[in-house]
């Protein structure tokens, strides 16, 4: 790795600190370094609050720094006044010099005049360091603009014999195949994702809270697919630890495709990443209709001989780990 790599290595690993709290934004990561040295790093603030690159600017305290400095950032810097102003104009207030920038913003707000502005002022500007990698680290923020949707994940559990849920039990109350190690990692994947998403059968079935208890984070968007409306306002996903969005013959067309309907919901409610939980017919709609960027499934050490299948599901995982008793496979949709 060269220097530039290096640093910017460095911004993708400040800026997942923002994940799970810049929602809608993107999670930027943005060092400073003078004289060989850095001199000053930040990320992006909770929505609403500093972008990195003025949170890393603001850090610094001797600003006659800037006049040898090189601000390195995972994502080009904004050129328009949104909750902040555009950084690229306090980058050019501070007559910073060099700038290093890992891909271009093509949000169509900013989509190269960030850099435009910059180039035009004076600033030395490269673009492209670590591209696929920068890309890979805002691949919610670039979904939900290119796609005009959220970031989708799948997720699920299924027994030794390929089953996600018993055929019948004795309680509204989920029935657990993973162990407590493995169910913590899934509440700290919901303080990741903006939303939530399950089926009606579900929640009549597991009366699930969907939200962040075994974690610290905030709670997700709670999104409920309730074509007629029938669901008790009781039940604990109705709570008021979180919002939840309702999906019904109101909001979409269930004679057409229905996860492109839902896609179309959440994209309208500006949620730029959902994890789709269950149950099967709810996860198979999304795998059947080809609307999934992740599939995350875990293997239980238990069999139930019989019940609700797991979905129709075929791939080849990129990555598999064992989680003391549980099997965990991630999957890519490319």
């Amino acid at each position: 790795m060269n220097i530039h790599e290096i640093y910017i290595k460095r911004c993708i690993d400040i800026g997942k600190n923002g994940l799970g709290d810049t929602r809608p934004n993107p999670m930027v990561g943005c060092v400073i370094a003078s004289n060989g040295e850095i001199v000053s790093e930040g990320f992006t603030s909770a929505y609403g609050g500093n972008h990195a690159e003025v949170n890393a600017i603001n850090k610094v305290k001797d600003k006659s720094l800037f006049k040898d400095a090189t601000l390195y950032v995972t994502l080009e810097p904004c050129a328009h006044f949104g909750k902040t102003p555009p950084c690229s104009d306090l980058i050019i207030k501070h007559k910073i010099p060099k700038v290093v920038i890992g891909c271009v913003d093509d949000n169509e707000q900013v989509a190269g005049k960030g850099i435009k502005r910059m180039v035009e002022a004076g600033i030395d500007v490269t673009v492209g360091v670590l591209e696929q990698e920068c890309k890979e680290h805002h691949k919610r923020f670039f979904t939900f603009h290119n796609k005009r949707r959220p970031y989708i994940i799948l997720k699920w559990a299924e027994t030794q014999d390929g089953f996600i849920a018993p055929e019948s039990k004795q309680t509204k109350s989920p029935v657990w195949i993973t162990n407590k190690v493995s169910r913590q990692l899934v509440h700290k994947w919901r303080a990741e994702e903006q939303a939530i998403l399950v089926g009606t059968n579900t929640v009549l079935e597991d009366s699930p809270s969907l939200t962040v208890r075994n974690w610290t984070g905030q709670n997700p968007i709670r999104v409920v697919i309730d074509r007629k409306n029938k669901l008790s306002k009781r039940l604990n996903v109705f709570s008021d630890k979180a919002e939840t969005i309702i999906i019904d013959e109101q909001s979409a067309d269930f004679s057409q495709p229905l996860a492109e309907q839902i896609c179309k919901v959440l994209f309208s409610k500006q949620i730029n990443s959902v994890i789709i939980e269950g149950g099967a017919k709810t996860l198979q709609t999304f795998i059947d209709e080809n609307l999934w960027d992740e599939a995350r499934v875990f293997t239980g050490s238990t069999g139930f001989e019989n019940g609700i299948k797991a979905p129709d599901f075929k791939g080849k995982p990129i990555s598999e780990e064992t989680i003391k008793s549980d099997i965990l496979k991630i999957y890519r949709n490319d």
